[in-house]
């Protein structure tokens, strides 16, 4: 019985899951900042000011993410450092393929809106995005 719950609870979980086509995948170009780490074990990590934001640009299956810092004046400070990936579909999930000199590494893509967007890695840690809002202190 317990695995026939059990059985059911996941299926269940797939019917209502958010389904991600490639039309959304355009979602990810912009800036993004943590705003919450979830770890296997249950316990999360919230960020409510984040000094470095990640920026993702994205086209036909592909693009690189960089790590910037935003300034006063609306701004950022970049460097030439760039993480080229390439998005892969297994199963009909999507996963983000990064790859480097020193390492590869995947991040399934969970969520992807135009306000939000959830990637987990395989070690289990999912990484919970919100859209940047630049501060101007001009205005």
């Amino acid at each position: 019985m317990r695995k026939l719950i059990s059985l059911m609870l996941f299926f269940c979980f797939l019917a209502c899951s958010e389904k991600i086509s490639v039309s959304d995948l355009n979602h990810i170009n912009g800036y993004w900042e943590i705003e919450e780490v979830k770890f296997p074990d249950g316990e999360s990590k919230e960020y409510d000011v984040n000094m470095t934001i990640d920026y993702f640009e994205y086209n036909d299956m592909k693009g690189f993410r960089k790590k910037v810092q935003p300034t006063f004046d609306g701004t950022f400070n970049t460097s030439s450092d760039a993480e080229s990936f390439q998005i892969n579909i297994r199963d009909g999930l999507y996963w983000m393929s990064y790859r480097n000199n020193l390492s590869s590494w995947e991040e399934q893509i969970i969520r992807i809106t135009k306000t939000n967007m959830v990637v987990k890695n395989k070690e289990g840690l999912s990484y919970h995005y919100r859209r940047f809002q630049p501060i101007n202190a001009k205005e």
